[in-house]
């Protein structure tokens, strides 16, 4: 059913008489529900430090978790000293839980996991945004500011600044809401945020239409060295494969932009896209012919326990102009003169 609708969003179907009044539905619930937040018929809850969202308007990845952990980074350069939380999409945790790098991603979600492994930030999880970045002040009283992996649409947490990142590739699709569209909230909200990132250069003709409302920075994920699941300290580059079978696996947002990176690294491969968060076993490796496989860093904390020898994992950094960390910061210098 997902793979289908994801189909339908890329334009326009008979389906769509269907399913438009239902977008218009959902339309309104969601302007109704952010309406109730707004003039306070709906309790929001402001932590004790500034908060960052870090959110986007489509469903599916558009690439936040390296977003999240450059943001950290530059945060701490400035003097911050950041804490993460996040809802733990994927995880069957359903209490608020602390995530460290050998956390186990079923339980508390694989972004988590990979965010505690590259920020060194404190890093929550919990259904509830609002008891997580709670939980995480009183346990780190150091951290005095919070970035919320995903979360653009979670009203019940108030923020302080608003980063949304889309999938420059992908674009809008079709630019409608859900279901007919990939759409949580009309492209309109991105001229209400303080920063809009895209995932790479943006292509899609529902950015060109919609150009006015999207101008913002742009994030590159630069690949570093294959790095073996089992040892990590063992490193090589592409060449390394040349002459070998090689099978790539992606159970990401968008698996072909992982597929694109291998290539232009000159690398021959046959190719798996899986589903977003996908949960591997073991038994999704009986029957696979190939010499090496590799994967994302995402797909790679889901397989520690089930790896092999000839499993290989490609990590990659975001790239990203020093403007957006100097639009957060002015943002965050605005808001502590207006508390004192």
């Amino acid at each position: 059913m997902a793979h289908w609708l994801q189909k339908q969003w890329l334009g326009f179907t008979c389906w769509h008489i269907l399913l438009m009044p239902l977008s218009w539905l959902f339309g309104l619930i969601s302007l109704v529900r952010k309406s109730l937040y707004k003039y306070g018929w709906l309790r929001s809850y402001r932590l004790d430090v500034p908060v960052i969202i870090v959110g986007n308007i489509n469903v599916g990845g558009t690439g936040k978790t390296p977003l999240v952990i450059w943001l950290a980074e530059q945060l701490k350069i400035a003097g911050y000293k950041p804490g993460i939380i996040s809802r733990g999409y994927g995880g069957t945790a359903k209490d608020i839980r602390s995530v460290l790098p050998n956390s186990n991603p079923q339980e508390v979600g694989d972004e988590p996991v990979l965010i505690a492994k590259h920020s060194n930030c404190p890093v929550f999880v919990s259904p509830n945004r609002v008891a997580a970045g709670q939980a995480l002040l009183k346990a780190h009283p150091e951290c005095n500011i919070v970035i919320s992996d995903d979360g653009l649409q979670h009203y019940r947490l108030q923020r302080d600044v608003e980063i949304a990142v889309f999938d420059g590739a992908k674009g809008f699709g079709n630019g409608t809401l859900l279901p007919a569209g990939p759409l949580r909230e009309p492209i309109s909200r991105l001229s209400t945020v303080d920063a809009v990132v895209s995932n790479g250069k943006p292509t899609h003709i529902s950015i060109a239409k919609n150009s006015t409302k999207i101008s913002g920075s742009e994030m590159q994920l630069e690949s570093g060295f294959f790095y073996n699941l089992i040892d990590n300290n063992l490193k090589c580059d592409a060449q390394s494969f040349v002459n070998q079978q090689v099978l790539a696996i992606a159970g990401i947002g968008n698996p072909e932009r992982f597929f694109q990176q291998l290539r232009r690294l000159g690398l021959n491969f046959k190719s798996l896209a899986l589903p977003d968060h996908y949960k591997f076993q073991s038994s999704d490796f009986n029957k696979v012919n190939a010499d090496i496989i590799v994967m994302t860093e995402k797909d790679a904390v889901k397989c520690v326990s089930i790896a092999q020898p000839n499993y290989w994992v490609l990590p990659v950094v975001a790239v990203i102009s020093s403007e957006l960390i100097q639009v957060v910061l002015n943002k965050l210098q605005k808001i502590q003169i207006l508390r004192k």
